[in-house]
């Protein structure tokens, strides 16, 4: 198939139309983790899960796409699209290129505002831990793993309701 970078560079596309609903939701969590709105960040947390393994299908879709491509041309299989990006018509090349590119940028951005979000996650978990540890001191225990991370557990749940009698 002579148009085979056609069907590459919709793949292409259509990765990163899912890669900017991901960022979109990231943005979205991030708003919701400064509102404090738990129950946003709880919906964001399971669409963002849905949104990352539909991305993975569509990746997936692309680099097979690729594989054929390679295997079309004499190739093997594993070869990169960017070592196929000469095989190519040359007039279809800079978009190809440009449309990895931006590929590439979205995933450094992903990566970039999922840690920034996991960090902020993990503030608001160690901050509501501390805050249930001061109403309730005797109800956790804290331990350290062999690494030095340490790990709160909860004690066994104490009644509040007494039985008179």
């Amino acid at each position: 198939m002579n148009n085979h970078w056609e069907i590459i560079a919709e793949c292409l596309r259509a990765e990163l139309i899912d890669y900017g609903a991901l960022m979109n939701l990231f943005d979205q969590q991030q708003r919701s983790l400064f509102a404090r709105d738990a129950d946003s960040v709880l919906s964001l947390g399971l669409a963002i899960e849905t949104q990352t393994r539909t991305l993975a299908e569509r990746r997936s879709h692309r680099e097979q796409t690729v594989a054929s491509f390679a295997l079309h041309q004499g190739r093997p299989a594993n070869s990169t699209l960017r070592s196929l990006i000469p095989l190519i018509a040359p007039d279809a090349r800079p978009l190809v290129e440009a449309l990895m590119d931006e590929v590439n940028r979205l995933i450094h951005r992903l990566r970039r505002i999922s840690r920034h979000n996991h960090t902020l996650l993990s503030h608001a978990v160690e901050m509501h831990q501390e805050l249930l540890q001061q109403l309730r001191p005797n109800a956790f225990t804290k331990t350290y793993s062999p690494a030095g991370r340490v790990s709160v557990a909860s004690a066994a749940p104490s009644s509040t309701l007494h039985v008179a009698g």
